[in-house]
């Protein structure tokens, strides 16, 4: 976790709209995100290598995700993230499902 992905948590965390079926209140949601920082592992971004992803967005994920010398990035978006450039680092490129199946199952 560093603080550029923290503060997007926290933006999504303040938008109504994506929360109104939630059966969570608000305040129930921040105390799970804060539970959730408390188990992270934090961890300073030094931009020592840029991947250059087709969202500069992204960017920041993939950096952090290098810095904190995971064995997995987890996403959604596995074509933006180009599973080939990260090989090279050792890290898997997995969706939600395959990460469960791969390292829950």
């Amino acid at each position: 976790m560093a603080q550029s992905l923290w503060l997007e948590y926290r933006d999504v965390l303040g938008r109504a709209d994506l929360w109104k079926d939630c059966a969570l209140t608000t305040k129930e949601r921040a105390e799970l995100l804060d539970d959730f920082a408390a188990v992270c592992l934090w961890v300073q971004i030094w931009f020592l290598w840029r991947p250059n992803l087709p969202d500069e967005g992204d960017n920041h994920l993939a950096e952090l995700a290098i810095a904190g010398n995971a064995a997995a990035l987890v996403t959604f978006n596995v074509k933006d993230f180009l599973p080939a450039k990260f090989a090279a680092a050792g890290m898997k490129v997995l969706t939600p499902a395959q990460f469960k199946q791969h390292y829950l199952l």
